[in-house]
This record gives C-alpha cells, structure tokens and sequence, in this order.
C-alpha cells in the first residue's frame, strides 16, 4: 500500500459511496414534486443519510474489526450499488427513506479504512498530501457525480440519477475488487480503539470546529440546486453546469487544501473559514442575477471543497494512534454537522425563505471562528 496508485484506487470508492450521499442534492426539486411533498422534507434523504452515519460510524467499524479490511471495502460498495438499483424502483417516499438509510450504515467503514490506509502509508510530511488523495473522491463526486445526477433527472427522470448513482459504484467495486492489492498481511495488527482519546481537551474543540465548519457548508449547499432554481431562475440543464463548474475547481481547491493545512495548521482553516463566509454574503447579495452568480459559484466550488480535509488533518492530529477509531470519529462528527445543517437549512427555508438560506450557514461558520480562536487562546497558554 505504498503507491499512490493504490490511494487514487481507494480514493475512486470514495468517488462511489459520496456520490450516493450527496448525489440527491442535484435532484431534491424532482423528488419534492414527484412525491407531492415539501423540499424541506425532501431534505431528509440527504440528513437522515448523514445522521446514521454520524451515530453509527464508531460502532460499525468496531463490528466489522475482525473482517478483512479489503473484504470490508468490497462489501460496502456492493450494499451501495444495491441499493441504489432498489431506490430507483420505489414508490413511496419513506420506503425509499429507509432504502437509503442500509448503506449509510457500511459508509463510515469505507472511510475509516480509507483515510486511515493513507494516512499509514504517508510519511508525517505527506499525510496531508496523501488525505487529499482520498478525499479527491469527493471532489469528483461534486465534479461528475452530483451534476450527472441532476443532468439524468432533467432528461429522463430521478429514478435515472439513482442507477447513474448505482453504475458509478459498481465501477469503484471493480476496481477496488480487481486492481486494489491485499491489505493484510500475516502480522498486522487489528484495528484499534483506544477511548482514552477522549480524554484530550484539544481532540474535543478541533470536533467542535469541524461540526461546525461542515454544518455550516451544508446549510446552504445541501439547498443549492432548489436556490439556483427558484432565486436564480435556472433550468435543469443550466444548475448541472453549475454545479459541474462548482465542482471542477473544487478539485484545485481541494490540492490548495492540503498544501497548506500540514504547513499551516491556524491560518489555512482561518482563512478557509473567513472566504467561505465572504462568498455566501455575495450569494446573498447577488443571487437573483445569473451572470454575476456564475462566477460567485465558481469562488464557491474553490473554497468549499477544502472543508473536509482541512476538518480531517485538524481532527486526525489532535491524538496518536487509533488510526481506524479515530477516522471513524471524524466521519460521524462530519456527517452529523451534514445532518445538522441540512435540517437548519430546511429550518430557515420554510420559516424565512430560500433567499436567506445563507444566514443559517453564516451562524455556523461565526461559531467555527470563535472555537478556533478558542483553540488559539487554549494553545498559546500551553506553551
């Protein structure tokens, strides 16, 4: 597992298990309308999603520690491939609640295993580098994976985007089955986990700033196909060219990211948070105009896609050891905040409007800044 070509193949199950979660973003307007209810409600495949995740994720992968890492791998991108053939076949609206609900289960085992392989295989210097190797699987589920979704919904239907969803894991299964080498070896040890780590004040305010940064990239993000929509009075094929153009330069963004976070662990979330911030005032500002709006998305993909990482490095760094336990930490401290701000944003949607959604992601990321500046304070009395 010392070639980053095995990273970039892990990192393509990444790219398969993100597009499910996220790929419903693009295609919420479709399924509201097709199942008669509200976009808030509609909302729940994405936060109810996110929020096994974020509960299930430690105890899952300490089910799954006595299984071969790599028949883990394989096995979660089969439940995710099937079930997003059933989700393309289902007529009510909770079943497929409940459908999408079994993989989110097997996704924090995925990531685990993923993030903590690059993060084994990396030198100290590298481990950045070699995170954003992974995480690349989400940027390219935000370049391809979310705006074919939405481009499949506008042409056929959103039972298409969900078998898009499924073939696009059923490659990531074939290539993680056939091209990824044997994890294990004779000797190595089982995972780990350590809960004395939950003893470091440090570990518990860098979880903090992640929930809080994520939820706040969630807010609005989690709503932008329904804001291109309604405020920006974009078509179907003109919000998958966004959302395709938000996510193709994200994936600069993302190098950005892990660049600098290793090099500096303050200013790069600092600034991250503070840019983030600028450009939803400018979403709030000029919204309502198409050309303007263009080139705010296009700053929007650069800085939201180095959210993730940036929260993981900070999380991941906070202890020693645990690789595993820690990841897993992470992921549902993640997908709890995705949860959290997607139920904030359907919050301010149905009592303020889809034009404010952007002060329910501003609230998040001012509590972000004030826990870092926590931190900040916390370690200059240390030294």
């Amino acid at each position: 597992m010392k070639s980053k070509r095995n990273l970039y193949i892990l990192s393509l199950g990444v790219f398969g298990i993100t597009t499910t979660e996220f790929g419903v973003i693009g295609v919420l307007p479709e399924i509201a309308s097709a199942f008669n209810i509200s976009i808030e409600r509609a909302g729940w495949l994405l936060s109810a999603f996110a929020l096994i995740v974020a509960v299930f994720g430690p105890f899952m992968l300490l089910i799954c520690s006595s299984f071969k890492r790599k028949s883990l791998l394989v096995s979660s991108l089969l439940i995710f491939t099937t079930a997003n053939i059933l989700s393309a076949y289902i007529g009510n609206f909770y079943l497929l609640l409940l459908i999408r609900m079994v993989p989110a289960f097997f996704h924090p085992v995925y990531w685990s295993i993923a993030l903590s392989l690059a993060e084994k295989t990396s030198d100290p210097a590298d481990k950045s580098k070699a995170v954003s190797i992974i995480f690349s699987g989400l940027t390219l589920a935000t370049v391809l994976g979310v705006p074919l979704a939405t481009l499949m919904a506008d042409f056929f239907s959103w039972q298409s985007s969900f078998l898009l969803t499924a073939l696009i894991n059923s490659v990531a299964l074939a290539g993680v089955q056939f091209l990824l080498p044997v994890i294990e070896k004779e000797k190595e040890s089982p995972m780990v986990f350590n809960t004395k780590i939950f003893r470091s004040t440090l570990l518990w305010i860098n979880l903090f700033i992640a929930f809080f940064t994520i939820a706040g990239m969630y807010s609005t993000y989690g709503y932008m196909a329904d804001f291109l929509k309604n405020i920006t009075q974009m078509n179907g094929k003109q919000i998958s060219m966004m959302l395709f153009l938000f996510g193709t330069v994200g994936i600069l963004g993302n190098k950005i990211a892990g660049k600098y976070m290793s090099r500096f662990p303050f200013h790069t979330p600092f600034i991250f948070l503070v840019l983030l911030s600028c450009i939803h005032l400018l979403i709030y500002q000029y919204g309502s105009f198409l050309v303007p709006m263009i080139w705010i998305i296009g700053l929007w993909g650069l800085i939201h896609s180095g959210g993730f990482l940036i929260s993981n490095v900070n999380v991941t760094s906070s202890v020693s050891g645990s690789s595993e336990f820690i990841n897993s930490i992470f992921t549902s401290c993640g997908n709890l905040a995705v949860t959290a701000g997607t139920l904030s944003g359907g919050f301010w949607i149905a009592h303020y409007g889809i034009a404010n959604i952007v002060w329910s992601s501003m609230m998040m990321m001012a509590l972000a800044l004030l826990t870092l500046f926590i931190k900040k304070k916390m370690m200059e009395n240390k030294s």
